[in-house]
Parts: structure tokens; C-alpha cells; sequence
């Protein structure tokens, strides 16, 4: 390795790791004397209840919107790719306005669409946020499993598994989606990040995530923000690192299986 690719990579590595050494130091100073070093800030907020409720939501939320983004984004793109290429473009096209259009006026506007749903809809974070965030995903679902479709021969794995008898269902789930799990996966990732995040929307919509309460001590509390902000994203990166485990040992069981076979 070079040394400026080195340089570079210590560069890099410095920009992330120094502003979590700063908030892990800030997070260990009392909040009655401001010196340090006390765990008091991490123990006060593991044992606040607005804690474990508003992650539980947000993780809730996060899981929701992968599988209905998933179940919708992926028969839809294998569609495409094998059926309708030229529409290819127009659903990218239509991927990128989430980007252009703010989170503020996307909430104003799905507020005045779904005032008239029923009230375990509009009144519940499982109806109105989700929806919500599977359009604001929608950039990341689709990018992303295009470039899984793109990657393998939709056309031949179809084939081959309709001359065997298959069903289109089971060709989407047998052959299909084991080929695009890591293209899934990467969706699935960016997804729970953004879900995990989210703040506009929430805040707008009177719904209490996980966002919302790290605003809230933010503005209340010193110290313990820094700690929650630390555990906020040792959270973010386990629960992604839960997804990813349990993505490799499926596909691994699936590999043994049809080797077997």
C-alpha cells in the first residue's frame, strides 16, 4: 500500500473516530459538577423508560417498513427486468423525487392526503409512518436491488427454473431473491438507518420515535445527550449487524442445502 492511500485511510479513519472520542469523553462529565468521570450518564438513560419505548417504536417502525419495501419493491423490479425494460427508467426517474422534495413538505402533504383514512391509519405509527418512510426509502430499495438484478441473468434463472416446472413464485423466491440477498441486504441496511433516524416526519406527525426523544433530552439534558447519542448509534450499528448475521446464515443454509441436492 502506498503511503498516501495511508495517509488517506488515517485521514479518513481520524474524521470518524476523533468526534466519538470527544462525545465519549463529554458523555463521562457529572451532570451536577460537569467533571469527570462518571457511567451516571449512560445508567440514566438505560434506565429511562422514554428510552426503551421510543427504540422499540423506531426499530418496530424499521422492520415494518424493510418488509413492506421488500415485498413491494422486489416482485416489482423482477418484473421490469424481465418483462418491461423500458420502464426502467421512468421508476428511476420517479426514485429520485423523494430527494428533491424536503421531508417537511412531504409530511404536510401526506398529512392533507390521509386525514380521511380510518384512525388506526392516520392516529398509529404502524400506518401513517410507515407508509411514510417506505416512499422516503423508496431511493435506496430501488438503487439498490437494481443494481442486485442487473448483476445476475434475470432471463436464463427464469428460464431455467419455468423449464423445471417452476411457478413464477417460486422462481422469485427460490432462485430469484438468494441471488439479490446481498443487493437486499445493502437496502435493508440504508433502510434502518434512515427509519432509525428520521426526524421531520415524526416530529410533524406527533409521533414519539426514537429521534423525537433524543431531541428531547438534547434539550434538557447536557452529559446524558452525549451518552444517548453514543448508545444511539452502538444501537443503529447492532441492529445491523443482526441483519447481516442472520442474511449470511440463511444464505448459507440455503447453499448446503442445494449442494446436497
Amino acid at each position: 500500500m502506498s503511503l498516501s492511500a495511508v495517509v488517506w485511510l488515517v485521514l479518513g479513519a481520524a474524521y470518524f473516530v476523533i468526534p466519538l472520542v470527544a462525545t465519549f469523553l463529554f458523555s463521562l462529565k457529572s451532570n451536577q459538577t460537569g467533571k469527570c468521570c462518571t457511567a451516571a450518564n449512560y445508567g440514566w438513560v438505560i434506565h429511562n423508560g422514554g428510552f426503551w419505548h421510543s427504540v422499540k417504536i423506531s426499530f418496530l417502525l424499521a422492520l415494518e417498513t424493510i418488509v413492506i419495501s421488500l415485498l413491494i419493491f422486489v416482485p416489482t423490479i423482477y418484473w421490469v427486468h424481465l418483462k418491461l425494460p423500458r420502464l426502467r427508467p421512468v421508476i428511476a426517474f420517479l426514485a429520485l423525487i423523494p430527494f428533491v422534495v424536503p421531508p417537511i413538505v412531504m409530511v404536510v402533504g401526506l398529512l392533507q392526503v390521509f386525514k380521511s383514512s380510518p384512525h388506526w391509519f392516520y392516529a398509529q405509527p404502524w400506518g401513517f409512518l410507515s407508509a411514510a418512510y417506505v416512499i422516503l426509502a423508496f431511493p435506496y430499495m430501488f438503487f439498490s436491488l437494481d443494481a442486485g438484478f442487473r448483476a445476475i441473468d434475470v432471463h436464463t434463472l427464469t428460464e431455467a427454473s419455468q423449464s423445471l416446472g417452476a411457478r413464477w413464485t417460486t422462481t422469485l423466491v427460490k432462485v430469484i431473491l438468494p441471488n439479490i440477498r446481498s443487493a437486499a441486504l445493502a437496502a435493508s441496511f440504508l433502510t434502518l438507518a434512515i427509519v432509525m433516524g428520521e426526524f421531520t416526519i415524526a416530529n410533524l406527525s406527533a409521533f414519539h420515535t426514537f429521534p423525537i426523544f433524543i431531541q428531547l433530552v438534547n434539550e434538557t439534558q447536557g452529559f446524558p445527550a452525549a451518552a444517548l447519542t453514543l448508545l444511539s448509534f452502538g444501537i443503529t450499528w447492532a441492529a445491523m449487524l443482526a441483519l447481516l448475521v442472520v442474511g449470511r446464515k440463511r444464505g448459507a443454509r440455503s447453499a448446503v442445502v442445494a449442494g446436497a441436492r
